[in-house]
């Protein structure tokens, strides 16, 4: 007898034939076998491809890499010409990524292998996306939690994107969803906000992040700025926009001053304004800048976007010996 579904229920699916896991590593060599064996002991039963992605590692990483896809089929992996950062390391293994099912996340065994069952699960209960949401633990600074969740706030408020704190990039994509991801020609990717504004129906799984088995994060200030930068200009035309009430703004504020200054020189009452006159220059000239400032990012946008030139470049790789016997 079949199964009576309730309204809006979506029918549970079976296991997906294949999932990928695509892992964007910088000079994490150390890291690599500890986590294709919590992998394989996570995903016992589970046909998979482990994809490791170099993102111009300097530390025998790709070597690594190609040691472990010479002992295990399921092992493959990309070496990018040089280092592009870690969105265009998960965009490169996405493009290459074969499975029904595709699961993003770090190398360092912070995104624990063990948590991938349960997304796996929410997948087959009809999720198009599975997101991970870390929980902060007490070891996070309390600086660092409150700047990433004024930045989800923010980026809320000017992209109109909803993004959960501790939204990391340990996520499910489901195939079809990824096949439409990579279809998109984005020339700064900033995949939490691209895949939270595609809409699909997305499930969070939250979890504790677990201790880096080696090494140290590589995701300095620097580059969580840039991230953060680029995530506001790629989904938001809001600063365009305030510069126009700036400039509106200032407009009646000089009108003001202009009707002060011809009331006071009616009146008789003429002071020298030298230092009013220069704090109001430098102040305008300010705000000039900062308006060329915002233009200039967008238009950098606007050429990149034009010339075509790609996030990324993949200069070697090792595949399954069941798609490449060469190995190379």
């Amino acid at each position: 007898m079949a199964r009576v579904l309730e309204p809006g229920q979506t029918p549970r699916r079976p296991a997906p034939s294949l999932v990928s896991l695509v892992v964007p590593v910088y000079n994490e060599r150390e890291n690599l076998r500890p986590l294709a064996s919590a992998v394989e002991g996570a995903l016992a039963g589970q046909h998979y491809e482990l994809l490791f992605v170099d993102d111009g590692s300097n530390d025998g990483t790709f070597e690594e890499i190609s040691a472990l896809a010479a002992e295990d089929d399921r092992i493959c992996g990309l070496s990018l010409s040089r280092n592009f950062g870690h969105q265009c390391a998960i965009a490169a293994g996405l493009k290459h990524a074969q499975g029904q099912a595709v699961i993003t996340m770090d190398g360092d065994m912070q995104h624990p292998p063990s948590l991938l069952p349960k997304l796996i699960d929410k997948w087959c209960e009809g999720f198009n996306l599975v997101q991970a949401k870390r929980l902060d633990a007490e070891h996070v600074g309390a600086l660092k939690r409150f700047t990433s969740r004024m930045f989800y706030r923010i980026f809320g408020a000017l992209c109109g994107i909803r993004l959960l704190p501790g939204m990391a990039d340990f996520r499910l994509i489901d195939g079809e969803v990824l096949k439409e991801l990579n279809h998109m020609q984005e020339s700064q990717i900033f995949l939490r906000g691209l895949l939270s504004w595609t809409g699909y129906r997305q499930a969070i799984v939250p979890f504790e992040p677990g201790p880096r088995y080696s090494g140290t994060t590589k995701y300095t200030l620097r580059k969580m700025l840039h991230l953060a930068k680029g995530g506001v200009f790629s989904f938001s035309t809001v600063p365009l926009r305030i510069g126009v009430w700036i400039g509106l703004t200032m407009a009646l504020l000089s009108f003001a001053e202009l009707i002060y200054v011809l009331i006071v020189y009616l009146a008789g009452r003429t002071q020298p304004g030298w230092a009013s006159i220069i704090f109001v220059m430098s102040f305008l000239l300010g705000i000039l800048f900062l308006l060329i400032g915002l233009q200039g990012e967008y238009l950098l946008r606007i050429y990149q976007r034009v010339s075509h030139r790609p996030p990324y470049l993949v200069e070697r790789t090792v595949r399954r010996k069941s798609e490449n016997p060469e190995g190379s």
